[in-house]
């Protein structure tokens, strides 16, 4: 097959939207612009487990050339990639109530608008469109008018993650130049799909563990129990695209909008991180500096295990 041919299959651009593609050729490194890509999964309010984790990763020495979010994935991406670091991020988010982003209104579409979220994203972001990001950034969400997923390179920020976090039911679509856009998490609730043609390695974050609860009673529990049961599906085949996925366990019981927890599951995210990092042979910097003025040998800036 010629190179026309390849980048047919890879993937296909419209309007700077990247589409799914059907198949991916994740052994063609050569045509691949980026060295590490990071994709972070959906997963309310658990997502502040993708900042402790960005923290893992900066201590270890490994900075991403390219990130992807989908959801709660896509709030961290926008927010580093427009200069905040992890902690910052944190900070950004103490002492703020579900309530402060989130207008009920008549429910025709869905409960909620999103109106306090985008003027909070704007006034946090130096930034207008994703294409001014100093790193890199793909925010991903589902087109509900053709039922396929869609990763945003361009246009205004604010819109498209709003439309990536805009779970069914629960907040009203999001329509953007006349196509409505529901939750990444719809379809592909961890972007890896959206990167593993761009980089030579993929680091995939998944912050949606199963929870146990019990039977879902009202509305907002059925729609919570639906989009955790697609969450948790869904994410398998990306996850396998990754080469090396890091499942963060210990934030199952935490709430999708519970926004009390959120320094507990940004430390549950470092550490989940810090350990796959270190079972999978990567090593500290400041360990390899040591190594290197011991032994005079060189260190490779990172490994992964096949």
């Amino acid at each position: 097959m010629d190179d026309a041919g390849s980048q047919n299959i890879l993937q296909r651009r419209e309007k700077n939207v990247i589409f799914a593609p059907a198949m991916l050729n994740v052994f063609n490194f050569s045509s691949k612009p980026y060295k590490l890509g990071v994709a972070l999964s959906g997963g309310g309010a658990r997502g502040f487990a993708h900042a402790g984790a960005l923290k893992a990763l900066a201590e270890m020495g490994l900075k991403p050339d390219i990130v992807a979010g989908v959801s709660a994935g896509s709030v961290v991406t926008a927010l580093y990639a427009g200069g905040n670091d992890p902690d910052k991020i944190l900070e950004l988010f103490s002492g703020i109530k579900f309530t402060d982003f989130a207008e009920i209104g008549v429910p025709h579409d869905g409960f909620f608008s999103m109106d306090g979220f985008k003027k909070f994203l704007r006034k946090n972001i130096p930034y207008e469109n994703i294409e001014q990001l100093p790193l890199p950034a793909v925010i991903c969400a589902t087109d509900l008018d053709n039922g396929v997923p869609v990763g945003f390179t361009s246009g205004a920020i604010a819109e498209r993650v709003a439309a990536s976090c805009s779970i069914p039911i629960i907040f009203k679509p999001v329509k953007i130049d006349g196509t409505t856009y529901v939750d990444g998490g719809v379809l592909h609730n961890l972007p890896s799909w959206a990167l593993r043609d761009k980089c030579k390695y993929l680091i995939g974050i998944n912050c949606s563990p199963m929870p146990r609860r019990g039977k879902p009673k009202t509305i907002m529990e059925v729609a919570h129990r639906t989009y955790d049961l697609m969450a948790k599906t869904n994410a398998i085949p990306d996850m396998k695209l990754c080469d090396l996925a890091i499942q963060v366990s210990d934030i199952a019981s935490y709430k999708v909008f519970n926004l009390r927890e959120i320094k507990r599951v940004f430390h549950a995210g470092y550490a989940a991180t810090m350990t796959a990092l270190q079972e999978n042979g990567f090593t500290h910097p400041d360990v390899i500096a040591a190594r290197k003025r011991r032994e005079g040998t060189s260190s490779s800036f990172f490994s992964l295990k096949s």
